[in-house]
């Protein structure tokens, strides 16, 4: 009876190991580095082992496999045995034969265990650990580290062993958690946070910012025939004319052979002194215009014209043919929504202004 006892009490130190691995490689799977990198930051030891676990989880699997495999192999040869003769004594009372006896008493001591292991050894530490990855990570990740550390040449060895297999099939082994996601899991987890009400996107600029780096150049750009421009002997006079005209406060300035020599700013024609109002605007007020190509996409062309300062960029082709002129406004417009611009006559077309 004794003997029985203990076995019971293994049952319950068992099924407590197992729960605690389960739990802890779902946590360590399930965990976002954005939620435990801040906690790491202001200095705390469980999040900073915790993110340790996460950059090495490859030997925080092979530690939580070892365990759960321990656990259930001693939970068939140490806790069903114990259950199997608790069971058998009432049948045996009941003077059944004792093929039957034995027989019956395996077979329930057999579903008791594998109900007990697969609910409270696997199912529920799973669920929690999914559930409230964060906090899982934090509490389980400082054992699982230490038993690491302490059974290292062991875990060494399997994980060798189980690198060497996938390197076989071609599969490269990882050693931490990819937390990031594709910008089509993006996509669809915004979709549905709109549907369940919990993100608001009547802006469009969650959205936008998601399909920013879809859209190209050629895509935003305002084609050549439908550019507003200036000649290259534009007066300041002209200027303020065709700004009353178009509410347009950048125009790209045209040469005699087609092309386009750059942009002029209202705010450096207003700078000019009165007495050159009806003389051409001198080259120093014209600003250059950056170089794209029609493929790059609003991301890289964003990022060119903010590192040069320009605000309109010619699009060029493979043949070095310019299609069209890209203006910041309207790539900001596909981030952000539509600018609405109060110096911007009503009938005009914005894309050709920013």
């Amino acid at each position: 009876m004794t003997e029985d006892l203990i076995g019971l009490i293994w049952l319950v130190v068992l099924l407590a190991g197992n729960a605690f691995f389960v739990a802890g490689e779902f946590a360590v799977l399930s965990a976002r580095r954005s939620q435990i990198e801040p906690k790491a930051e202001t200095g705390s030891t469980r999040a900073r082992t915790a993110l340790y676990a996460m950059e090495h989880v490859s030997q925080m699997l092979a530690v939580a496999q070892l365990g759960i495999t321990v656990c259930s192999l001693l939970l068939l040869i140490v806790a069903e045995p114990a259950v199997h003769h608790l069971l058998a004594v009432p049948f045996e009372a009941a003077e059944l034969p004792a093929g039957v006896t034995h027989a019956v008493s395996l077979l329930i001591a057999l579903l008791f265990v594998s109900f007990l292991h697969v609910t409270f050894g696997e199912m529920i530490p799973k669920n929690y650990a999914v559930s409230m990855a964060d906090r899982a990570v934090l509490l389980l990740a400082p054992p699982m580290v230490s038993l690491y550390k302490l059974l290292m040449p062991v875990i060494w060895v399997l994980n060798s062993a189980a690198n060497v297999v996938l390197r076989l099939f071609r599969v490269t082994p990882r050693d931490e958690v990819i937390s990031t996601f594709t910008l089509e899991e993006m996509e669809s987890i915004l979709a549905e946070s709109k549907r369940g009400g919990t993100v608001t996107d009547e802006a469009g600029i969650i959205a936008g910012a998601l399909e920013f780096t879809d859209r190209t150049a050629a895509e935003v750009m305002v084609p050549t025939d439908e550019l507003v421009t200036v000649p290259l002997d534009v007066t300041p006079q002209q200027v303020e004319k065709a700004v009353g005209k178009t509410g347009f406060s950048r125009f790209v300035v045209a040469a005699p052979d087609g092309g386009y020599t750059g942009y002029l700013h209202l705010k450096d024609i207003m700078a000019l002194p009165s007495a050159a109002a009806e003389q051409p605007v001198p080259v120093t007020a014209v600003r250059s215009l950056g170089n794209m190509r029609p493929a790059d996409d609003l991301e890289t062309c964003l990022a060119r014209m903010q590192a040069s300062g320009s605000h309109l960029a010619r699009v060029i082709d493979d043949d070095g043919v310019t299609r069209g002129i890209l203006f910041l406004e309207d790539v900001l417009e596909v981030l952000v929504g539509e600018i609405n611009d109060a110096t911007q006559a009503r009938d005009s077309r914005r894309k050709h202004q920013i």
